[in-house]
């Protein structure tokens, strides 16, 4: 399969695994090919080892620059000849080279713009969800250019925010919706690509 992805994690790897899981029985038309992470002891570099994914930590003690961080990982990323990347609550700021535009995907945990750009990632997008008493909420999968949790949108899914909700609750629904949409907007990458 041509349609190669690298993966970038910061965390557990949920979404990772997931993945991996759809690639499986072939509802994924791409194949997870890297995986890197900011994080030394992230969960998600021990489920790409389970899953045969090859991996790498790079500058987990930060002394490197977001721009040398990042021609550091698309260094790695064209070697494996990944063609997408997928941020897959990946906590770092990537500049985006040139020849990458249109070619790096993000997962945001609500309905961009609302609850995004910097700090705003996790429990923290929940938690300000319910303080904000919002009717609805969801995940976003976008293209990923240089401004935090901006560029193009490629799919949203929505669910509605109960009187009785927390923040665990919200965030088990939207990851359950993230599940579906991630996926659904790789998918739809490639193809556009082919077509």
């Amino acid at each position: 399969m041509s349609n190669k992805v690298a993966v970038l994690v910061s965390g557990g790897g949920r979404s990772l695994e997931n993945l991996a899981s759809l690639q499986s029985s072939g509802e994924l038309s791409a194949e997870l090919s890297l995986v890197i992470s900011n994080k030394e002891g992230a969960f998600a570099l021990e489920r790409a080892s389970r899953l045969n994914i090859p991996s790498l930590v790079i500058d987990p003690e930060r002394v490197l620059s977001p721009e040398q961080f990042s021609a550091r990982a698309f260094t790695e990323i064209s070697a494996a000849g990944c063609q997408l990347v997928v941020l897959a609550g990946f906590l770092r700021y990537l500049p985006i080279p040139s020849g990458w535009e249109g070619r790096v995907l993000n997962i945001h945990p609500s309905l961009l713009p609302a609850f995004g750009g910097k700090g705003y990632y996790g429990d923290k997008v929940h938690a300000a969800v319910l303080e904000r008493g919002v009717k609805y909420t969801g995940c976003t999968v976008h293209y990923v250019d240089n401004v935090y949790d901006n560029g193009p949108i490629s799919i949203q899914r929505m669910i509605e925010v109960k009187s009785d909700d927390t923040v665990e609750s919200i965030g088990a629904r939207v990851f359950q919706e993230e599940m579906i949409a991630l996926p659904a907007a790789i998918n739809a990458h490639f193809a556009r690509q082919t077509s």
